[in-house]
């Protein structure tokens, strides 16, 4: 079962899946469970999957009537396998049904399989489908019923997260549950098919790593300059642009939960300008910590926003996880009367200064850390990896001098990374590296032990001489441009420095 090239990364969830479906016809009923917010790819990699070992595929319909869905996966089924007619009998029919097609078009030594696609849709007409499903599960095991395997997938994650949870009829008997986030950063570059390091960064900024994105944009930029262009034609125009405040209004409508989105999108709007505590942003918002904290549990569970670690002093900072939602919010929806009235270049001209300081240098401090986390062990030659992964504020002992440290690393009491990440459009020079040993000097002083911690400078434009020279003398600092972050091998230059 060999992962289509069209699929961009995914190689574990390709192995889960391959795994769940491999094993033959053993008479049991497997069921597995796949999530991933809108345009993550889960329908091309389902699709595939079904594809390669001749399973059943069935999307169902948003807002569809019992029996029009009904009707619809009747008709599926027979397609599938090659008869005609197909009545929209009851689900329990239809699904033993779908499993039997299944088993007679499954190739030899391969287990049937069925997948339903966007599940919550069905579920949300017919709430019994869970339960019928453990029926047939049940019957399986006692040797009553069909077998093979069932993929219920969908993009409602809280749905589909209660469908194992407490007493629901399926906890205890789903074999796979895989979620599937966003893309990392190189494998996005992949995706995009852009080789400069640069406009990989700023388009990441943008849109992030779903893949389902890619396929709505019919250019791509290819360098910064184009990047300039590429946004206000693209990302700002009116019928053409695709990152607009109706695409965030679908992702909130993807969970039940979310009824009065207008309150999301304040909270959503106050942790993009900067407030990253639960006070900051009921103050910002003008509600009480009571009213912001079930929207924020709600925003946590879809993915939309995340809590950062503190790793030093234990407390957490809220910020925005979804780049196409960040965008939007400072971007977008701000200029939105503007942008109806065709005016992206002057939109954008007026909102480029903050691009770069609330969207592109958050997101570059955001991909120094994951940096560390994925990539440093293979790159630095520390295969054990480098442990928790954060940031921290660091003060010393009297209280006179307090600093944000952008990357943390620790494995319990042992730092093993200490980082900086600015995305100026100045070189870091040996200034970034005395302020990464000050750090070290004081998390030594609370108890730390940093003897073998790595000073990375990380940089979107280079380094002086000077601090080339450091690095050179100290083999405990790492200098990080873009090209190393994207892992691009470029020939030296002559006037770089030897």
């Amino acid at each position: 079962m060999d992962k289509p090239d069209s699929i961009i990364g995914r190689d574990l969830e390709w192995q889960v899946l391959e795994r769940f479906l491999g094993s033959g016809g053993d008479g049991a009923l497997r069921i597995g469970i796949v999530s991933g917010r809108r345009r993550a790819g889960k329908t091309h990699l389902l699709a595939a999957a079904a594809g390669a070992v001749g399973g059943l595929y069935h999307a169902c319909v948003q807002e569809e009537g019992d029996l029009a869905a009904r009707a619809r996966f009747a008709t599926a089924v027979s397609a599938h396998g090659g008869i005609t007619g197909g009545a929209a009998a009851d689900w329990e029919s239809l699904l033993v049904t779908a499993l039997d097609v299944a088993a007679r078009t499954a190739p030899a030594g391969r287990a049937p399989l069925l997948v339903i696609d966007e599940f919550p849709y069905a579920m949300a007409k017919a709430p019994q489908l869970p339960g019928i499903l453990q029926l047939l599960f049940d019957r399986a095991q006692r040797g009553e019923g069909p077998g093979g395997r069932v993929i219920l997938c969908g993009s409602a994650l809280s749905v589909m997260r209660e469908l194992l949870s407490g007493t629901r009829p399926l906890r205890g008997r789903a074999m796979v549950d895989l979620q599937l986030g966003p893309l990392d950063y190189r494998q996005t570059a992949d995706l995009w098919g852009i080789a400069d390091p640069e406009t990989n960064l700023k388009v990441h900024a943008c849109v992030g790593g779903y893949p389902g994105y890619r396929q709505l944009i019919d250019r791509t930029p290819q360098s910064p300059a184009e990047f300039e262009q590429w946004v206000p034609d693209t990302l700002l125009s009116k019928g053409l642009g695709v990152f607009t405040t109706a695409e965030v209004d679908y992702l909130l409508r993807e969970d039940p939960r979310i009824s009065d989105r207008s309150a999301y999108y304040d909270v959503l709007g106050a942790i993009s300008r900067g407030s990253t505590s639960l006070a900051k942003i009921g103050a910002e918002t003008g509600r009480s910590k009571d009213a912001v904290r079930p929207l924020l549990r709600t925003l946590e569970s879809t993915g939309y926003v995340a809590r950062r670690a503190d790793l030093v002093r234990g407390r957490s900072s809220i910020s925005v996880r979804d780049p196409v939602i960040r965008f939007d919010r400072l971007i977008t929806a701000p200029r939105l009367g503007q942008l109806d009235l065709g005016r992206s270049e002057q939109v954008w001209g007026a909102m480029r200064d903050t691009f770069r300081s609330q969207i592109l240098g958050p997101h570059f401090e955001e991909l120094a850390r994951e940096w560390v986390h994925r990539f440093a062990p293979e790159d630095l030659g520390r295969p054990e990896g480098f442990g928790e992964v954060g940031t921290a504020n660091v003060h010393d002992n009297a209280g006179r001098a307090k600093y944000e440290v952008d990357v943390l690393a620790l494995q319990g009491k042992a730092v093993t990374f200490i980082g900086e990440a600015k995305a100026t459009g100045q070189r870091q020079g040996t200034g970034a590296l005395e302020r990464l040993r000050d750090i070290a000097g004081m998390l030594t002083g609370m108890g730390y032990r940093t003897e073998h911690a790595v000073f990375g400078v990380f940089s979107l434009t280079g380094f002086t001489s000077e601090l080339g020279a450091a690095a050179d003398r100290d083999p405990r600092v790492a200098l990080l441009d873009l090209d190393r972050l994207y892992g691009v091998r470029r020939r030296p230059d002559p006037q770089d420095r030897p």
